[in-house]
């Protein structure tokens, strides 16, 4: 009996060390500046939109600390008439507030269970500001995909998929 439980102490130190060390490498490895590929959104019903449209811009960065920053926006934006954003048309607005996504704040990688948990510390949608959001993800050939299932733009009942190129 003390064997077993000497080995399934073992077991789990040798688990836990392999964790930690893989964790660190898909960590080096997205760590830096990544560009914004696509945003396609998938309503309950099966249909499949892009709300940022089909060529959008953004950028991601990770840094070795663990922290993150995100910007999205639609590829095509209008000018504002007057040039000043506090006096924009309520259409402007609307414009703006649906054309982009931003935040910020403190990520993590389970490599295990190919997670990233990103705590968003300050949101462009205030609702995300100061929630934790655990997020499946892909890594393959400088590509990173996950899987948002509570979005911007239709809560639960919409899912999105983003792909990030590295720079």
């Amino acid at each position: 009996m003390k064997n077993l439980k000497t080995l399934l102490v073992a077991l789990l130190v040798a688990n836990f060390a392999f964790a930690q060390k893989s964790n660190k490498l898909i960590t080096s490895k997205i760590t830096g500046l990544w560009t914004l590929v696509s945003v396609e959104n998938t309503q309950a019903d099966g249909m499949k939109t892009f709300p940022y449209g089909t060529n959008p811009k953004g950028s991601l960065f990770f840094d070795e600390k663990g922290n993150y920053a995100i910007q999205i926006y639609k590829n095509e934006r209008a000018k504002i008439i007057s040039g000043d954003k506090n006096k924009c048309t309520p259409e402007e607005n609307a414009a703006i507030v649906q054309g982009s996504n931003s935040h910020f704040g403190k990520f993590e990688i389970d490599e295990l269970n190919k997670t990233i948990t990103f705590k968003i510390q300050t949101a462009s949608f205030p609702n995300w500001e100061e929630t934790i959001q655990k997020r499946f993800y892909t890594y393959t050939d400088n590509e990173l995909k996950y899987v948002v299932t509570n979005t911007t733009q239709g809560g639960k009942s919409v899912t999105a998929e983003v792909v990030w190129k590295k720079l």
